[in-house]
C-alpha cells in the first residue's frame, strides 16, 4: 500500500518526529507508530496508516448520529475507518476503534479513493457524507480530501468526533466541514481520567468553541451518562452551564443512556429517572433543546418548541414521525427554531 505523507507533523533532529493531528502530540521514534497506531515514522516522515480503509459503510439518517438540529430525516453515507486517539472503557466499537489497524485492516477494510467516496454518497441519494463510528481524525487527510471534493459536489459533511484533535487539526478541515457532532464525555479531569485515558479535556472544549465561532459549524454534543462514572448532579450542572454559556443555549444536548459493555459490564444500564433529571438540569440552566438518547419511544426525543411547547418534531428511535417546522419556525406560534431544516423530513437540497 502506498504511503501518504500526514499533514501535520514537526521532524524533530534526533530522526523521530512529532505528530500533530491530536492533542497528544506523540513523538515517534523511526519505525515507531503513535499511540493510535494511525501513524508511522516512515524514515522521519510520519505517514498514515489507515488512509482510505474504509472498514465500515452505512446509509443512515442523521438522528443515528444522533444530529437532531440539521436537515431532520435526511440519509447520510456513514464512513468508518480504524484506529482512535483515546482507549474509551465500555467503547462500543472497539473492533474498529482500539486494535491496531494493521492486524484489524486484513479482511475487515475496503480502501477507497475520496472520488469513490462522493461518487457514493451521490448514487445512495445521501445529502452529505458523515465520518463515524471512529475518530474521523485517525484518517484526517482522507477525510480532508474527500470533504473537499463532496462540497463540490453539493454535499453537507459531518465529523462525529471526540473533538481531541489539535487546533491544526480542526483549522485544516474546517473550510470543508459543516457538522460537528462532538462528544463531551463529562467534566472533570477525573471521568477523563478514568474513563478515557486523557489528562486534560481542555482541548475539546476548546475546539467545540472554535468550530463553532472560527468556522460556522453546526455543533451538537453527545454526553453518555454512565452510573457511578459521570451522573452526579454536579458534574452534569457544570456541563450544562458551560454548553448554556459558552456554545450558547440554543445548542443541542444529547444525554444518552449507557448500556452495559467490555470493561463496563458490571456497570448498570442508566436508569431512566437519571436521565431524566440530568435533562432537567440541562432546561434548568437554561438549555433550550434538551434530548434523552437509547431510550426508544422517551418524550426528550422529539423537539418542542421554546416558546409555546408543542412538538414541532416527533421521533422514534431514528425515525422522523412528526414534522411540523415551516421556514425554519414552528408551524403554530412562529418561533425560530435553532438549526437548519426543510420542508419536508424526506427531502432536503444539499449546497
Amino acid at each position: 500500500m502506498p504511503k501518504v505523507e500526514s499533514a501535520l507533523y514537526e521532524p524533530l533532529q534526533d530522526g523521530s518526529a512529532r505528530c500533530m493531528v491530536c492533542e497528544r502530540r506523540c513523538v515517534i521514534p523511526k519505525g515507531g507508530y503513535g499511540y493510535c497506531y494511525t501513524r508511522k515514522n516512515e524514515g522521519g516522515r510520519v505517514c498514515s496508516t489507515v488512509y482510505g480503509e474504509v472498514s465500515t459503510t452505512q446509509v443512515a439518517p442523521i438522528e443515528a448520529k444522533p444530529v437532531f438540529h440539521f436537515y431532520p430525516g435526511s440519509r447520510w453515507l456513514s464512513l468508518g475507518g480504524l484506529g482512535c486517539n483515546l482507549r474509551c472503557v465500555g467503547c462500543q466499537n472497539r473492533k474498529i476503534a482500539h486494535e491496531q489497524p494493521c492486524e484489524v485492516s486484513q479482511g475487515r477494510a475496503e480502501r477507497l479513493e475520496p472520488k469513490q467516496v462522493v461518487a457514493m454518497a451521490k448514487e445512495r441519494g445521501c445529502l452529505g457524507v458523515s465520518w463515524t463510528y471512529n475518530e474521523p481524525t485517525m484518517w484526517l487527510e482522507f477525510t480532508a480530501r474527500t470533504n473537499r471534493i463532496a462540497k463540490k459536489e453539493n454535499l453537507y459533511t459531518n465529523y462525529v468526533t471526540n473533538g481531541y484533535m489539535t487546533r491544526e487539526a480542526l483549522d485544516y478541515v474546517g473550510p470543508h466541514l459543516d457538522i460537528f457532532r462532538v462528544d463531551i464525555k463529562g467534566f472533570s479531569r477525573d471521568f477523563y481520567r478514568r474513563a478515557a485515558n486523557v489528562d486534560d479535556f481542555e482541548p475539546i472544549l476548546e475546539n467545540a468553541l472554535r468550530a463553532k465561532s472560527r468556522w460556522n459549524m453546526h455543533v451538537e454534543v453527545v454526553t453518555t451518562v454512565i452510573p457511578g462514572y459521570n451522573d452526579g448532579e454536579i458534574e452534569i450542572g457544570r456541563l450544562a452551564t458551560w454548553i448554556a454559556t459558552r456554545l450558547g443555549k440554543r445548542t443541542p444536548w444529547h444525554l444518552t443512556r449507557f448500556i452495559a459493555h467490555r470493561d463496563l459490564a458490571d456497570v448498570p444500564t442508566t436508569p431512566v429517572d437519571t436521565l431524566d433529571k440530568a435533562r432537567k438540569i440541562g432546561f434548568d440552566v437554561g438549555l433550550l433543546y434538551v434530548y434523552t438518547g437509547n431510550v426508544a419511544g422517551h418524550p426528550g426525543e422529539n423537539t418542542y418548541c421554546p416558546k409555546c411547547g408543542k412538538v414541532v418534531i416527533g421521533r422514534y428511535q431514528f425515525s422522523v414521525i412528526a414534522y411540523n417546522i415551516e421556514d425554519d419556525r414552528c408551524k403554530y406560534c412562529g418561533q425560530k427554531i435553532a438549526g437548519i431544516f426543510q420542508q419536508s423530513p424526506q427531502a432536503g437540497p444539499g449546497r
